[in-house]
């Protein structure tokens, strides 16, 4: 089992999560974060740490976020390892609790573009 970041961090980023974990398995995309299933230990430190309530026990994973493991493993292999906090993105309060926000899932990043 892993842990998962889920859709409720899309265009939010909160780091407060990223401060905690003791094996920096966190990875920053441009507006999303996810968690690298391969070196997670599965503490869970993380997981009250999240002000979205974005992180979930792979188990625990609500139907509609499923996809997510998936996206968190293929992102982990592309996106920069994230282990220090930073400000959340500017306007992160008001997406904190908006729904259906995978399309607003922005992939390439800044650092990777050719």
């Amino acid at each position: 089992m892993t842990f998962v970041v889920t859709e409720a961090c899309i265009r939010c980023k909160y780091t407060d999560c990223v401060s905690v974990c003791p094996v920096d398995c966190f990875h920053e995309g441009p507006n999303f974060l996810v968690i690298d299933p391969a070196g997670c230990i599965d503490c869970g430190v993380c997981v009250p740490e999240c002000p979205a309530s974005a992180i979930y026990e792979e188990a625990d994973l609500p139907v509609d976020q499923q996809a997510f493991v998936a996206i968190n493993a293929r992102l982990a292999q592309q996106w920069p390892v994230i282990n220090a906090a930073k400000e959340p993105l500017s306007d992160a309060e008001q997406w904190a609790d908006v729904k259906g926000k995978l399309q607003y899932l922005e992939e390439e990043c800044p650092q990777t573009q050719a």
